[in-house]
């Protein structure tokens, strides 16, 4: 069933003024973005590769931090939990966290852990190539439990919990299911981002947010007709066991598939993708749902991070899903990792209406 996004404008944008205040725990594989800007005019004569001229040096939230980062910039109260190397780069995150006015007394450092960054050369607003340091070791028993008793508390008194998992070695079936049960206990809404192909019970959640490749993976098969993508929400609604799942769909925007729904939602896309080659370049003309993309980076963290805020504040999941979905459409307009604030949330939503 495809909405009509331009007609739940003004009820979507009741919701964003209720987002500030809500409580909500972010839980999963916290990474630290570095990005080294920089001028390229020349190639290498050792290889045909750009030769970037430092300018700058800056550093923002990755992963699961992204997430935190943009729950954070909603104007909700945010506390992260999770594991980090006792490193430099762990220092830098817990700084960045802080910095973001984020809760961080349930991030552990681990001398056994590596953080994981993930360094960006940019020159000329286009990514020369990413490097990735990292190790995806399980977490220590014993780090698991000194961080599962904080979090248990912090549940106590949290809204919603968004569990962002990227498969760095923090989430396990077992650490899962005892997260789950907690938050079932106390009644607290959990929302799941998945990154990794494996099929995790996680039993409970109020949602299971995916892209349109992760989709396809977890059920090994590829998606590409609309009824292959229907069959696939529905089988993940069934081994998951939650309450909706949500598959991000790039350009044909995103399919909410809820279990007491015989329907699925097809909410359609507010951007479409340009080359980068167009990126500092005067804008383009756009139709009422177009939007100039340079960059997609976090945009997955974005949507969840929306969809979990909304949901929490007591939005119906189609609403929620919908602002997430206006939000995806704002970040891809930034280039780097970026979230949304509520008067661009606001803004957007005032684009798609005209």
């Amino acid at each position: 069933m495809l909405t009509n996004f331009a007609d739940s404008v003004p009820r979507l944008k009741r919701w964003i003024p209720r987002l500030g205040g809500k409580r909500i725990g972010v839980l999963g594989d916290l990474m630290l973005d570095r990005y080294l800007w920089g001028t390229a005019s020349r190639l290498s004569p050792e290889a045909a590769v750009p030769v970037v001229d430092f300018v700058e040096q800056s550093e923002c939230l990755g992963g699961a931090g992204n997430v935190a980062s943009n729950v954070a910039a909603l104007g909700a109260h945010v506390e992260a939990f999770g594991a980090i190397g006792n490193d430099e780069a762990g220092r830098a995150l817990q700084k960045c966290l802080r910095a973001a006015g984020i809760v961080d007394r349930g991030v552990i450092a681990d001398s056994k852990r590596v953080t994981t960054i993930k360094t960006r050369i940019i020159a000329r607003h286009q990514q020369v190539v990413r490097v990735d340091r990292e190790r995806r070791e399980p977490l220590r028993t014993k780090m698991q439990e000194k961080l599962l008793p904080i979090l248990f508390s912090a549940l106590k008194k949290l809204d919603g919990l968004v569990l962002s998992d990227y498969d760095k070695g923090l989430i396990s079936d077992d650490f899962a299911d005892r997260v789950l049960s907690a938050a079932h206990q106390l009644k607290v809404p959990v929302f799941v981002g998945v990154k990794t192909k494996r099929l995790y019970a996680y039993r409970g959640a109020r949602v299971v947010a995916c892209n349109l490749k992760e989709a396809s993976l977890l059920v090994s098969r590829p998606l590409g007709e609309e009824k292959s993508v229907e069959e696939a929400g529905r089988a993940l609604l069934a081994h998951f066991g939650c309450s909706a799942v949500v598959i991000t769909r790039g350009e044909k925007g995103m399919s909410v598939f809820e279990e007491a729904s015989p329907r699925h939602l097809l909410i359609p896309a507010t951007s479409f993708e340009v080359t980068y080659a167009r990126v500092g370049q005067p804008g383009i003309e756009r139709g009422s749902t177009g939007r100039q993309v340079f960059d997609v980076t976090g945009a997955g963290d974005t949507v969840l991070s929306v969809l979990a805020t909304a949901a929490a504040a007591g939005a119906p999941l189609a609403e929620a899903a919908m602002l997430a979905n206006a939000a995806a459409g704002v970040v891809v307009g930034k280039l780097g990792t970026a979230s949304v604030s509520p008067q661009e949330l606001l803004h957007a939503l005032d684009d798609i209406r005209r």
